[in-house]
C-alpha cells in the first residue's frame, strides 16, 4: 500500500493540514480563568508536546491544574468551501475548545480525540482564532491516568505527568454531506471482508456507496451499495486462493502483514461527492482450548511491554519514532508488543499493520473504585474499542491490569462484578478478539490467564510451567504480588496460560540512579542472563507465549532491552536469536522474501522507505 502521513490512515482525505507547531500558551493554576479573553498568553509551546517534557520548550514537572492553548490560522480557499472539522487526536483531561470567540466544544477524556465542526466560522472569517482550555487536576486519582506519577518527582513505575495537548491538532476540508465513520472486519472461513459504514450530513435518497478494494495495485472488488438511512452494512466476498501457500499469502500476520487497499467513495446519483483512502485485512485470532490462534492456527505469542516514553518528549513521539520502535520490535525478535497503560497514536497502529506487530491493547488505569472512575473508564474504553478495532494488529483487549482500580477483587462483589462488566461489554462490542479482563492476577473473567512473574532464576520458570500439569499447580499456589492468580469462582477451562510480565533484567552504566527486578554487571552477563531466561520460558510447554518486561529503559526503569534513547545494550541479532527460540522453526515458513527472524522484505516497499532489493536485514548497517 502506498505509505500514509495522515493522522487517521483508516480514514484518509487528500484535504487534510496540521496544525503543530508553535502555539501561545498559558498556566491558570487556580482555575480562574473561565473565558479566552481573561488569559494573558505570556509564552509560547511547540504542539502537540506536553508542557512537561523538553521538547515543548517550556519543561515544567510542576503541579499545574489547568493550562491554555491559542493559535490564530489563516484559512485557505479550500477549507473556506463546504464543511471544516478541527480534529485532536488526545487532550489530558478535560479540554474546552472556541473559535472566533465562540464555545464549541468540551470533551472529557484523555485518551481518545474528538472532532469541533468550525464550519460556520470558517464561512465568516478567513482566519480561526482557536483556543483550548485543559483541565488536568495532577491529585485526581479517579480517572484514567495510566502511569502518570502523583507526586512531584516519578517514583517506583510511574512517571511525569501530561498535561493539556500531547497528540497531533489538524484540520481537514469534508464535504457537506459525507462518510463519517469506517469500520473493517473480516471472516476468513468465508473470505469476507465486512465494512460499516456512517453518513453525516444532508439525508438524500439517491445516495449510494462504492467500495473498490485492491491489492498491489490489482483489484479485487468493486462494488457499489444503496443506502438507507444514513448507514450501510456489506459482506465483501473474495475469491477462495485455494492452496495454503496463496492463503498464507493473502492472510495477514506478522510474517506476512498483508493488507488491502480500499477506496470508498459516496456518490450522490453518478456524481462522487466523497472519496476517502483506507485499508483492511483478512485474518482470525481465537483461543481454542490451552492455545490462542492466529488465522485458524496454534500461534506462540512473543511480546514485549512497551511503555510508549521517550526521554524528551514524554509519551508524545514523532511519526519516525513510532515507525522506529515497531521495526525495533521485530529486529529484537518479538511478534507483537503489549502497549502497557497507554492508548497510543493511531500512526503507532498503522506502522504496525503494515510491519506486521501483534498489539494487545490496554486501558489506563485509574486507581481508585469509585461511581465517578467507573463512569470515566468505561466511557472512554467503549470509545477506543470503536476507534481502534478495525486495525488488523490488535489481537486482544485489556481493560484492566493488576487490579489497579479494583484493588479489593477477592473480597468486594462490586470490584469482581465491574470486571466481568468490562469483559462482557468489551467483547459485545467486539466479539472477534480474546479479552484478558484483569491483566496479571485475580482472573474473574478472562479468555486466556495471564501471570506476572518476576522470578529471575531460570530453574524456578522451569519447574513452575514446564509442564501443564506444574502450570496448573502454580496458578492454585503462586502468589504473585501477594495476589492470588485465580478468585475462587473462577473456573479455568483449558485457557492458554501466558507469561505476560517477567525478566525486567535491569543494565545500566555504574552511578546511575535506577532499578529493575534483577540486575546484570555487564553487556555480557546481561545477554547472558535474558538468553538464559528466554531459553527456560521457551521450554515452558505450560505457556502458550510471553511478555518480556521491557523493551526500553524508562526513566527510573532501567530494565529495557534498548536505553531510552533506543540504543541496545547488547547484540541486537544475539538478542533476538534468544527471544525466537527454538519454536521458530517450526511456526515460520522461510522463503527468499524473509530473514532468520521473520522480518518481510515487502514491508519496507509497502511503507514507501525504499526499494525490496536494497532491504538491509535487521541488525546489519
Amino acid at each position: 500500500m502506498p505509505y500514509s502521513t495522515h493522522p487517521n490512515p483508516l480514514l484518509e482525505r487528500s484535504q487534510w493540514r496540521s496544525l503543530n507547531g508553535t502555539w501561545r500558551f498559558s498556566y491558570d493554576d487556580d482555575g480562574a480563568c473561565r473565558w479566552p479573553s481573561e488569559v494573558h498568553f505570556d509564552r509560547e509551546i511547540e504542539v502537540p508536546y506536553p508542557p512537561e517534557s523538553v521538547r515543548s520548550g517550556i519543561h515544567d514537572t510542576g503541579f499545574h491544574k489547568t493550562v491554555w492553548y491559542a493559535r490564530t490560522v489563516t484559512l485557505e480557499p479550500f477549507e473556506r468551501a463546504g464543511s471544516l472539522m478541527l480534529h485532536f487526536e488526545a487532550i489530558d483531561y478535560i479540554a474546552s475548545v472556541w473559535v472566533n470567540g465562540q464555545l464549541l466544544a468540551r470533551h472529557e477524556g484523555g485518551h481518545v480525540g474528538f472532532v469541533v465542526d468550525v464550519t460556520e466560522q470558517a464561512q465568516e472569517s478567513d482566519t480561526l482564532d482557536i483556543v483550548v482550555r485543559a483541565e488536568d487536576d495532577p491529585f485526581d486519582l479517579a480517572k484514567p491516568r495510566g502511569k502518570q506519577d502523583w507526586q512531584l518527582e516519578p517514583h517506583s513505575i510511574w512517571y511525569p505527568r501530561t498535561t493539556g495537548i500531547w497528540q497531533t491538532v489538524w484540520l481537514e476540508s469534508v464535504p457537506d454531506t459525507r462518510i463519517s465513520r469506517l469500520q473493517w472486519d473480516s471472516r476468513m472461513d468465508r473470505w469476507e471482508i465486512i465494512v460499516e459504514a456512517g453518513i453525516e450530513g444532508e439525508p438524500r435518497s439517491d445516495l449510494s456507496l462504492r467500495v473498490r478494494l485492491s491489492m498491489e495495485g490489482q483489484i479485487v472488488t468493486d462494488d457499489r451499495y444503496s443506502i438507507v438511512g444514513n448507514e450501510v452494512s456489506r459482506r465483501i466476498s473474495l475469491p477462495d486462493p485455494g492452496i495454503d501457500d496463496f492463503r498464507n499469502e493473502l492472510l495477514w500476520s506478522p510474517n506476512h502483514p498483508t493488507l488491502i487497499d480500499a477506496t470508498v467513495e459516496l456518490l450522490a446519483g453518478n456524481d462522487v461527492i466523497d472519496v476517502v483512502k483506507s485499508y483492511c485485512a483478512i485474518r482470525s485470532v481465537d483461543v481454542q482450548g490451552n492455545r490462542f490462534l492466529l488465522n485458524g492456527r496454534p500461534y506462540y505469542l512473543k511480546l514485549v511491554l512497551d511503555q510508549g516514553y521517550w526521554p524528551d518528549s514524554l509519551m508524545t513521539a514523532t511519526d519516525e519514532e513510532l515507525r522506529r520502535d515497531v521495526e525495533l520490535i521485530r529486529q529484537l525478535g518479538f511478534n507483537g508488543a503489549r502497549k502497557h497503560q497507554k492508548i497510543e497514536s493511531k500512526r503507532w497502529l498503522y506502522w504496525c499493520d503494515v510491519l506486521g506487530v501483534l498489539v494487545w491493547e490496554e486501558m489506563p488505569s485509574p486507581y481508585r473504585f469509585t461511581t465517578k472512575a467507573v463512569e470515566r473508564l468505561t466511557a472512554e474504553w467503549t470509545c477506543i474499542i470503536e476507534r481502534d478495532r478495525s486495525h488488523p494488529c490488535i489481537v486482544a483487549w485489556v481493560p484492566f491490569n493488576e487490579s489497579w482500580g479494583v484493588p479489593d477483587i477477592p473480597t468486594n462483589a462490586a470490584h469482581r462484578d465491574y470486571v466481568r462488566a468490562l469483559y462482557h461489554l468489551t467483547k459485545t462490542i467486539d466479539p472477534t478478539r480474546p479479552v484478558i479482563g484483569n491483566d496479571g492476577w485475580e482472573h474473574v473473567a478472562t479468555d486466556m490467564v495471564t501471570v506476572h512473574d518476576y522470578a529471575d532464576d531460570p530453574a524456578v520458570i522451569l519447574r513452575r510451567y514446564g509442564t501443564l500439569e506444574s502450570t496448573r499447580v502454580s496458578l492454585e499456589q503462586q502468589r504473585p504480588g501477594d495476589r492470588v492468580i485465580t478468585v475462587p469462582g473462577f473456573e479455568m477451562v483449558d485457557q492458554p496460560v501466558l507469561l505476560t510480565e517477567f525478566g525486567g533484567i535491569a543494565f545500566f552504566p555504574g552511578g546511575e540512579l535506577g532499578w529493575g527486578y534483577s540486575q546484570s554487571e555487564d553487556e555480557n552477563d546481561f545477554l547472558d542472563d535474558y538468553t538464559d531466561l528466554l531459553a527456560a520460558v521457551h521450554g515452558c510447554n505450560g505457556l502458550s507465549g510471553f511478555c518480556y518486561t521491557q523493551l526500553t529503559d524508562t526513566f527510573q526503569e532501567k530494565n529495557g532491552l534498548l536505553y531510552e534513547d533506543r540504543t541496545p545494550k547488547a547484540d541486537m541479532l544475539a538478542v533476538a536469536k534468544a527471544t525466537q527460540g527454538p519454536r521458530t522453526a517450526r511456526e515460520m515458513t522461510i522463503d527468499p522474501a524473509m530473514n532468520p527472524f521473520g522480518y518481510s522484505l515487502r514491508w519496507r516497499k509497502r511503507s514507501g522507505q525504499t526499494r525490496q532489493d536494497e532491504v538491509a536485514m535487521p541488525g546489519t548497517d
